[in-house]
């Protein structure tokens, strides 16, 4: 049960053991720190509400703004916050409106311009080497997503983590016009935030939902995942059909 903090319980596991290292340790933090962040947004927010005030808009615009819009952002939180987000507005610390209109401008601008890149980019990244910010099996992936299910991908992407930040990079590569993928951007990008901010504003203060608040948000992040776990699992089975 995830009720104490996850960076809590590393540190007094690594204090058993001998340390490899300061800059090992500082690392593994870092990494403990974001999973704790991402699980806890319900305790994190707040504060970071209170000690940031009206700027907490600019924060949260620009997490879903390069979380959609830059190909090495995949990782920040996309669903969960904008739930935990709801909730928060439902209790009076937000203004809905507000993350309505803004979330759904940042969402809507990161994959124009993470569309944008890619038809600058081009295919060449499909040359690159993996690095640690740049995973080439994701965009391949997507690239495969997007051959399979066309421009609705735009849309059905925003409910995938990893494919939904490159999605409108593999569509900027020359698989759709601007126009058109303007359009799917739109739809989607309002859908996104809408599902999972009012979601959060409607559901979020339920008790039930209260009282086990890190669980929906591991569930969040275990659903939105798990198409693409689907996704990939079928693929290996149809490929291994196709060797024997």
């Amino acid at each position: 049960m995830l009720t104490l903090p996850l960076l809590t319980l590393y540190r007094v596991f690594r204090n058993k053991k001998t340390s490899a290292g300061n800059e090992h340790d500082e690392k593994m933090d870092l990494i403990f720190y974001f999973i704790d962040f991402f699980i806890h947004l319900d305790k994190y927010l707040p504060d970071l509400i209170k000690n940031f005030g009206i700027w907490i808009y600019v924060i949260v615009f620009l997490v879903i703004f390069c979380e959609t819009g830059l190909v090495v952002t995949p990782v920040l939180p996309g669903d969960s916050l904008l739930f935990a987000l709801g909730t928060l507005a439902a209790l009076g610390a937000l203004q809905i409106e507000a993350l309505l209109i803004l979330l759904s401008i940042a969402a809507i601008a990161g994959d124009s311009v993470n569309y944008a890149i890619g038809h600058y980019i081009g295919p060449k990244v499909f040359h690159y080497e993996e690095s640690r910010f740049f995973k080439k099996k994701y965009l391949i992936k997507t690239h495969e997503f997007y051959e399979r299910h066309g421009g609705k991908t735009i849309i059905i992407a925003r409910f995938m983590p990893f494919i939904r930040t490159f999605a409108p990079f593999v569509a900027g590569v020359g698989a759709m016009s601007y126009p058109k993928f303007i359009l799917y951007n739109i739809v989607g990008g309002l859908l996104w935030v809408f599902t999972f901010l009012l979601g959060g504003y409607f559901f979020g203060n339920i008790p039930a939902v209260k009282r086990n608040f890190t669980i929906v948000i591991v569930a969040i992040i275990i659903i939105s995942v798990m198409p693409g776990v689907i996704a990939y699992i079928r693929q290996k089975m149809i490929t291994r059909q196709n060797i024997a």
